[in-house]
């Protein structure tokens, strides 16, 4: 018997592109590329860029450039390095006016960006000088700065003094990565070649040991804070994102195929920024640790950064990125008015090219113009609309509303006897309370309300301020009345402790103790909600 035969299967047609998602496409925004070459094809070691600066600092060779955020070009260089050294980790302070770079010739020097003087160097004395890899500045002071090496230490200098602050002893081989912890003053993390990344505390003096070691599957190559309680560490061709607080890692994240050779943060802290030897640079979120985006170059990258746009600080301006070969790669994203003048740039660079110069400048002279008469002539044939427009609602036919005492008495400037009428009314509610103290405060006529009163005419304010000190809603208003009965009625006190149980004058200083132990114990627990606000804080961030 024959088989069935059965029927063609459909013919599918090849899928198309997928969409790209919002994070592709903010990143394929950077375009704008600038290749700047290096002096004697060095290899670009480090690129740097302070927080507020207008500046960023390119190491390669023996010497350390300085550019323009701004105009992306070349503003000072400085070649005041050994003949056989090769520069490291040449970094700005962040008021632009210092540059700290270290060296494969175990010395550290300061220099002047106005003038390119060195101003100090540190290590010259050392008879054994091992090259210096990192150097990062404080965070907090302007001064302070620490290096690491291949010495095995991590020191922390002064700019006024010729011996290192702290140095930490504990790594087993080359210190090759180091920063500092945001939000935690003295701390410090550093990296190196014995798979170990560890945790210092700078604010003793002398020599340290670390308070917390991670071991890694690799040698490390770069650190990145990505805050107060999580730090990115480059270990081989992994990540690994450590938590401080549960002293583990929380996740390992292996997105390249060779070495991780440099971390940076973007897009405010949401994006981290991993560059390896295999030309890639994985951009992954800080939420869900997944890769979002990709970029690809041509050699292996060495040094990785971005400058935020300073405008708005969640998007950034420029990647900056050094390669291998010794080219720098700049690329900007544009936005906004400069998008707009690129668009019509590359419009009128094609007209160039396919002959039709004349056409395009002729649509756009007849587009300028046209654009022109309009905005002159804006609102020219306004005439009004054609029906007249009616307010309804806005009879006076009837009597007015008759105002309230307390109403009549602030009317005619009697300030202390309108406080009185509206403390006494209890049916009204406290909005009519807190309208009177509003408008006496606002009027400059809190003062006068409240001088010259009798004890029992002082009794219900006080309470008033007893029951409403803990409103933070009202806390301006409480607060005011608060300090000016202190400072009107202080020599008053000691009157009232002469006096008996039951008089009016011992309720009055009974109130003024009752309000002081209410804002000892509301102080006690904001101060409680602040903790646990900086505790929430940390388990956020880990």
């Amino acid at each position: 018997m024959a088989a069935e035969v059965q029927p063609l299967p459909p013919l599918r047609q090849t899928p198309g592109p997928a969409p790209l998602t919002p994070s592709q496409s903010y990143y394929r925004a950077f375009k704008s590329q600038l290749l700047v070459p290096s002096p004697h094809n060095s290899a670009i070691t480090s690129i740097t860029a302070p927080p507020s600066a207008e500046t960023f600092a390119v190491t390669s060779g023996g010497r350390a450039q300085i550019y323009n955020s701004r105009t992306r070009k070349l503003v000072k260089t400085i070649t005041r390095f050994g003949v056989d050294d090769v520069a490291r980790s040449g970094v700005v302070r962040r008021d632009g006016r210092i540059l700290i770079a270290g060296g494969d010739g175990g010395i550290v020097q300061a220099f002047d960006t106005g003038s390119r003087a060195v101003l100090r160097q540190w290590g010259r004395e050392e008879k054994r000088r091992l090259p210096i890899h990192v150097v990062r500045w404080s965070l907090g002071t302007l001064t302070e700065f620490m290096t690491c090496g291949d010495d095995r230490t991590v020191r922390v200098w002064d700019l006024t003094e010729e011996q290192p602050k702290w140095v930490g002893v504990g790594h087993e081989d080359y210190v090759r990565a180091g920063c500092w912890l945001p939000g935690q003053d003295g701390m410090v993390v550093s990296g190196g070649y014995d798979q170990t990344v560890r945790v210092w505390d700078t604010r003793q003096g002398g020599q340290g040991a670390p308070v917390m070691t991670f071991r890694v599957q690799g040698a490390v190559e770069d650190v990145c804070a990505l805050g107060s309680s999580l730090v990115a560490a480059a270990a081989g061709n992994e990540v690994s994102v450590l938590n401080l607080i549960s002293g583990k890692p929380e996740v390992i994240l292996r997105s390249h195929q060779k070495a991780v050779s440099w971390l940076t943060l973007a897009q405010g802290g949401t994006r981290l920024l991993t560059a390896g030897l295999d030309g890639h640079i994985k951009i992954h979120s800080t939420s869900t640790w997944e890769v979002v985006a990709s970029l690809k170059y041509t050699a292996p990258i060495l040094s990785l950064a971005v400058i935020p746009s300073p405008q708005i600080p969640s998007e950034d301006r420029h990647l900056l990125v050094g390669l291998q070969t010794g080219l720098l790669s700049i690329r900007t994203r544009l936005a906004g008015a400069e998008k707009a003048k690129t668009r019509e740039r590359e419009k009128r660079d094609q007209a160039l090219i396919a002959g039709t110069a004349d056409e395009y400048e002729r649509v756009q002279r007849k587009k300028d113009l046209r654009q022109g008469i309009l905005a002159r002539d804006r609102g020219k044939d306004f005439r009004g609309e054609g029906a007249d427009i009616s307010i309804m609602g806005n009879d006076r036919t009837g009597r007015p509303k008759p105002l309230k005492p307390w109403q009549q008495a602030l009317r005619r400037g009697e300030y202390g006897r309108a406080l009185d009428l509206v403390l006494a009314d209890h049916q009204s509610g406290p909005e009519n309370t807190l309208t009177l103290i509003t408008a006496l405060r606002t009027r400059g006529a809190l003062r006068a309300a409240l001088r010259d009163r009798k004890d029992e005419h002082l009794v219900p304010v006080l309470k008033w301020v007893l029951n409403n000190i803990n409103a933070p809603r009202i806390l301006h208003l409480t607060g005011d009345v608060t300090y000016t009965i202190l400072d009107l009625y202080a020599g008053r006190m000691g009157v009232w402790l002469e006096q008996g149980e039951g008089e009016v004058g011992w309720t009055c200083l009974k109130l003024v103790e009752r309000i002081g132990k209410r804002v000892r114990r509301t102080a006690e627990l904001a101060q409680q909600a602040e903790g646990c606000i900086g505790v929430m804080d940390l388990l956020a961030v880990g």
